[in-house]
């Protein structure tokens, strides 16, 4: 995975906030349990459970490679990813070299047709499906709660 280059501000706009300027992709997998819905939350390199989420893949779409982070980090070998994102949220991305990068998350709903056990990080990665609810009392970052809490009005 390569992490874009920074591109800092001149002089004159570091005082100001802007907005973010790196971009995630984040994949919403989701299913349908027995009782509702259930969304596919795995866990980062610290523990903490998240969403599958990445850089942009140049030739693929934000939806093909949020599709493309739902197979690496969590299993999902077949679903069909929304065209656009159901929400975003903004949240601290800490890079391999120990940098804080504030990232945009855009998050596409992926309605899961299958996931295997046998995946390329399955290795490293713990995952669980759960009510929306739970999940949202799972994660860490405010904005990705809201999208989980307000599931049900966004599929």
């Amino acid at each position: 995975m390569t992490i874009p280059k920074l591109n800092f501000l001149p002089t004159h706009h570091r005082s100001r906030y802007t907005e973010p300027r790196f971009v995630q992709l984040a994949a919403l997998c989701w299913r349908k349990g027995a009782e509702g819905p259930e969304v596919l939350l795995v866990t980062s390199s610290t523990g903490r459970w998240i969403l599958p989420k990445g850089w942009p893949i140049q030739g693929k779409s934000p939806a093909e490679a949020a599709l493309t982070e739902a197979w690496e980090e969590a299993g999902v070998s077949r679903g069909k990813a929304s065209r656009k994102p159901v929400g975003s949220y903004i949240a601290i991305k800490r890079t391999g070299a120990g940098d804080d990068l504030p990232c945009v998350h855009r998050v596409y709903a992926i309605k899961v047709q299958q996931a295997v056990d046998d995946y390329p990080e399955a290795h490293r990665r713990d995952r669980i499906w759960v009510t929306p609810e739970k999940a949202a009392r799972m994660v860490d970052e405010d904005g990705l709660r809201e999208i989980l809490r307000n599931l049900h009005r966004l599929l």
